[in-house]
């Protein structure tokens, strides 16, 4: 089996929160000897629009521009063409996305109902909410995602974690009907090293929950959520060293949304 550097979950200018050029980006990748690297913008909603997403007259924009970043760098990387969507409970999911020729969709919860609970400007709501019930909210709602059968890959599977808010029971148990769901849905956990620049100061998701899915035989892949030129690959070697020391030896990258092993 081939051996790859893999990340698939990096976002580009247009979703209004990240700089530098794409073509930066991949340059910058291949400075770095990854192999396949993958574009993975916030997709579009329906209905739904918080300023921090491609916008829907920029999506072929977006499709055709990493097509011919791929045609143009073939020989030096492999670069895919993908969506990070947000899933929401309700009619948010626009079909020009999960109908559109990509490499894979990545599924993330970053809402629950329309609480961006990720994002600094509503961190007040904590204070207001019970923290074991946000957190019970949070993995039905990755449980919903899971089982909508829309998705490839499994965003920062634990990012309410974001601001250090953690929850009084054990993350394996909150957790477990959620990976259960997405060990059935066939779909892939990402290792996304945001963590690192973030409070939690880990890898999402955290030891113990990569430790069950590797019990579920889930597989992984790797996502650097890069929202800038600097933060691509960083902390690469922390979450690959993690992944083996659970057990892993394989990971997946895709195209035209079928699964593709690689070791690590």
């Amino acid at each position: 089996m081939t051996k790859a550097k893999i990340d698939l979950h990096n976002h580009t200018y247009l979703c209004n929160h990240a700089d530098g050029s794409m073509e930066e980006y991949v340059l910058e990748a291949i400075s770095q000897n990854i192999n396949i690297f993958g574009f993975s913008e916030h997709a579009p909603m329906l209905n739904f629009e918080d300023g921090y997403r491609l916008l829907r007259k920029d999506q072929d924009f977006y499709q055709n521009s990493i097509l011919e970043l791929k045609e143009k760098y073939k020989n030096k990387i492999d670069i895919l063409l993908g969506y990070e969507v947000d899933y929401i409970d309700g009619n948010y999911l626009e079909e020009s996305i999960l109908k559109a020729p990509v490499d894979y969709l990545i599924g993330s919860v970053h809402y629950l109902d329309e609480w961006g609970f990720d994002n600094p400007e509503f961190i007040g709501e904590y204070d207001k909410r019970d923290i074991d019930k946000i957190w019970e909210e949070y993995f039905t709602a990755l449980t919903n995602m899971a089982r909508s059968g829309k998705f490839d890959i499994v965003g920062h599977l634990d990012l309410m974690k974001v601001f250090n808010f953690l929850p009084n029971k054990s993350m394996k148990e909150l957790s477990f009907d959620a990976l259960k769901e997405i060990k059935k849905s066939e779909m892939v956990i990402e290792i996304n090293s945001s963590g690192f620049r973030k409070a939690p100061k880990e890898q999402y998701p955290s030891a113990n929950i990569l430790e069950l899915a590797f019990e579920l035989d889930i597989p992984i892949t790797f996502g650097s959520d890069a929202h800038k030129i600097s933060q691509i690959g960083l902390y690469y070697d922390d979450i690959t060293l993690l992944a083996k020391r659970i057990g892993y030896t394989e990971c997946i990258s895709f195209k035209n949304r079928e699964k593709i092993k690689y070791n690590f």
